[in-house]
């Protein structure tokens, strides 16, 4: 038994003796240590061999802020999707794209549609809307006293801007949009978060402005969000406001590169969209209008270190299709696509490895591009999982390509 295995047992043991509590194994050993003692701990009290996720390639002590109780790594398979040719605000390059699942056929799927996009010259991607949001919740004690409140706010952004920026070196606040229901203020919180994702940033430079909403106004605090944000939630404001990146993208493709790719002409592409994108989305009352954008979303954020959960605004997109001159126009808008390049889980070894593929990691110059770089890339690569669906539908292929890649 080595020092290390003999720490982790000792540790272990303490744990079970009720002498230390999980949480705190790394005041008393390496985080690497820590996490083989949790694993030893596991083992005994379940029965379950842990060897392969205690088998990781990094530092356990650099995934300290993305993660407690640690006790190993679990591994998804990365894949490549690419070469992807971007005519962006923020790209003009061609670029791969990293993506982790474990859904057989997606990245196959993917790769169809890029390289449809490609064969058509490339597609051509806009930022149209950077804004990360934090609402929080007063309470007042009538309607007069809110629109009290909602008159001060709106004369007085000025201070709430200074307050919040305070903070940060880095956010800016963009705006503060008041929304009343009855006896609750809700105070919609927007801003410029540069490369990070930014939803911590947000939270405590509104936590700063709240407090002084609460010295100039009747309203006291309830709750920091309110989930008008919203965070992590189905929503129909991040569908018409955004939150994170609002991000586009569209191209054009030719009749016979349609033919050759998916086996299928632009008018019957356009159809299977619009009956089942648009008018089947409307009647399921859905708030995404696409086929697979969270397939795609999902596979970049588990790759790239973003936050896994929200993939739920991200999935808030919108796709059409129709024939131009003989040609099918495909467009996929992102309401919602929350990343960045810098903080969270973009540290952690493999995931910035990730990243430099894309060639994004860290922060931009100017502040703001990267991120706005990678939601371009991760809007194109989406169109390519949208065509290629809707293509493989339109040919009736989509049974057949699951059944050989899915396994």
């Amino acid at each position: 038994m080595t020092d290390t295995d003999a720490d982790a047992a000792e540790l272990a043991e303490r744990v079970r003796d009720g002498d230390l509590r999980l949480h705190e194994l790394e005041a008393h050993a390496d985080a690497d240590t820590a996490a083989a003692a949790r694993r030893r701990l596991l083992e005994t009290e379940t029965g379950a061999d842990l060897s392969t996720s205690g088998a990781y390639a990094f530092d356990a002590a650099v995934a300290d802020s993305a993660i407690e109780n640690m006790v190993g790594a679990t591994q998804v398979p990365l894949g490549i999707v690419g070469p992807i040719e971007v005519d962006g605000g923020a790209v003009t390059d061609t670029k791969w794209l990293p993506l982790a699942t474990t859904e057989g056929a997606l990245l196959a799927s993917v790769n169809r549609g890029v390289s449809a996009t490609r064969k058509a010259g490339g597609a051509t991607a806009r930022v149209l809307k950077s804004k990360m949001t934090r609402a929080p919740v007063f309470k007042v004690r009538d309607v007069a006293e809110a629109g009290e409140v909602v008159s001060w706010v709106r004369e007085n952004e000025a201070h709430l801007r200074e307050a919040a920026e305070s903070t940060t070196s880095h956010g800016e606040l963009l705006e503060v949009t008041p929304y009343v229901v009855g006896d609750n203020v809700f105070l919609r919180f927007g801003y410029d978060t540069k490369d990070a994702m930014g939803m911590n940033m947000a939270t405590i430079a509104t936590q700063e402005a709240c407090e002084v909403v609460e010295a100039e106004t009747p309203a006291d605090l309830v709750a920091l969000s309110g989930n008008l944000c919203t965070d992590k939630k189905p929503a129909a404001i991040n569908a018409v406001e955004g939150r994170g990146r609002t991000v586009s993208a569209d191209v054009e493709i030719p009749r016979e590169v349609v033919e050759s790719v998916f086996k299928t002409t632009p008018e019957a592409m356009a159809e299977a969209n619009t009956r089942k994108n648009l008018v089947g989305s409307a009647k399921a009352g859905s708030l995404g209008f696409n086929a697979q954008a969270a397939n795609v979303v999902a596979a970049a954020f588990l790759a790239l270190g973003q936050d896994i959960a929200q993939v739920v605004e991200g999935s808030n997109a919108i796709t059409t299709m129709d024939v131009r001159d003989g040609s099918l126009y495909a467009s996929v808008t992102l309401a919602s696509l929350e990343v960045g390049t810098v903080g969270g889980g973009t540290k952690l070894p493999t995931q910035a490895e990730a990243l430099d593929v894309v060639g994004v990691r860290g922060g931009g110059d100017p502040a703001g591009s990267n991120a706005d770089a990678l939601a371009e890339v991760i809007a194109v690569a989406a169109l390519g999982g949208e065509l290629s669906l809707v293509g493989a539908l339109s040919a009736s292929h989509l049974a057949s390509a699951h059944e050989e890649l899915g396994r």
